[in-house]
């Protein structure tokens, strides 16, 4: 009788300790098979933990805290459209459910609802950091010479083929994305970010499904009904993208390439706001209010590895770069996956401390 339940309890770690099977799939095949599964149903619990520490103002705290903590995450999925992701916390639980018009966030400890539709500009979320999530996003754009086979690893109690990304842009301060895919269907199970200098033991972000199920969790799990008489706010995307739409101020040029990245066409981007770049490396130029401006430059300040020059601040944390640009019609934020050196050669370009 003893030895039958030491087995029980025993067992999920033998399962978890159980060699990973490979399979000779070569690496772009492995990229389609994991793009193609974003219509593959499942549900499971996953955790996500960053490694970046970004002294930022106020409002942009919470993508800090999610940068930079141990995110645990419970996911019921159907369609890109239909899905639930709830945040789980050691003070209570926030249900975010995605459907054909937007997205629900529902704060159970505070009793507030927040409606958000689906803006070109977005602030980073905790349902993004899923490894499916990330994994899809992060593979999308993925050139072949990019990618590599890498050793198949256990994830989850299933096997999962690896996929390494080398980002081929030389501004890039990610040394490399390693992708975990689920041998039977392509699912994306864990996903590591490896920043220049980093290493496997310290990367910038990890995130993996700890127990995932491969069947329909059903539409009931992921339907959302608001509570009647409760407090029902605006998303804070929308009021990001409103104040970008109508043009923070005039007179705001950017120009087609920038750090030596391309600019991207983002339908319904307002033009002062421009994203560059391609896969893992972007680069991002924000023109800031000067109040939003003074909070950020003065919190970048206050950071030990903060780097001042004529053309404004900037810092890097891990692989993610900030510079406030101090520009002749106002401050720009520089922001995304490239190096330091990029960031001062873009806001070169943007003051004309480059010609």
């Amino acid at each position: 009788m003893v030895t039958g339940v030491v087995l029980l309890v025993s067992l999920p770690a033998l399962v978890a300790a159980l060699p990973a099977t490979d399979a000779s799939v070569s690496a772009p095949e492995l990229r389609a098979q994991a793009l193609a599964s974003a219509g593959v149903a499942h549900s499971g619990y996953a955790q996500a933990a960053g490694g970046l520490s970004l002294p930022v103002g106020q409002q942009l705290t919470p993508v800090a805290d999610l940068l930079s903590d141990r995110t645990s995450m419970r996911t019921w999925y159907r369609s890109p459209q239909d899905w639930r992701v709830d945040v789980v916390s050691p003070t209570g639980e926030t249900g975010v459910y995605r459907d054909s018009a937007g997205v629900w966030t529902w704060e159970y400890e505070d009793a507030v609802v927040t409606r958000a539709g689906t803006p070109p500009l977005a602030l980073p979320t905790a349902p993004d950091l899923l490894p499916t999530a990330l994994g899809w996003r992060l593979l999308s754009e993925a050139d072949e010479a990019e990618l590599s086979r890498a050793p198949a690893a256990r994830v989850a109690g299933r096997d999962a083929l690896g996929l390494r990304l080398v980002p081929a842009a030389d501004a890039s301060s990610i040394a490399r994305v390693d992708v975990w895919v689920d041998s039977a269907t392509g699912l994306p199970l864990r996903v590591r970010v490896v920043g220049e200098g980093g290493s496997d033991a310290d990367p910038a972000l990890d995130t993996a499904f700890l127990d995932v199920d491969l069947a329909d969790p059903g539409a009931a799990a992921s339907r959302f009904t608001p509570p009647p008489a409760r407090d029902l706010r605006t998303g804070p995307d929308e009021q990001l993208y409103e104040a970008a739409r109508t043009g923070l101020r005039d007179g705001v040029v950017l120009p087609p390439t920038l750090a030596g990245l391309a600019r991207r066409d983002v339908p319904g981007t307002p033009a002062s706001v421009g994203a560059y770049g391609r896969g893992v490396t972007v680069l991002v130029a924000v023109p800031l209010p000067d109040r939003a401006a003074d909070g950020l430059r003065r919190a970048l300040r206050r950071s030990p590895d903060a780097v001042a020059d004529p053309a404004g601040v900037r810092l890097s944390a891990g692989p993610l770069g900030l510079m406030l640009v101090d520009g002749s019609t106002g401050p720009l934020l520089l922001t995304g996956t490239v190096d330091g050196e990029a960031l001062a050669g873009a806001a070169a370009e943007l003051t004309g401390g480059g010609r």
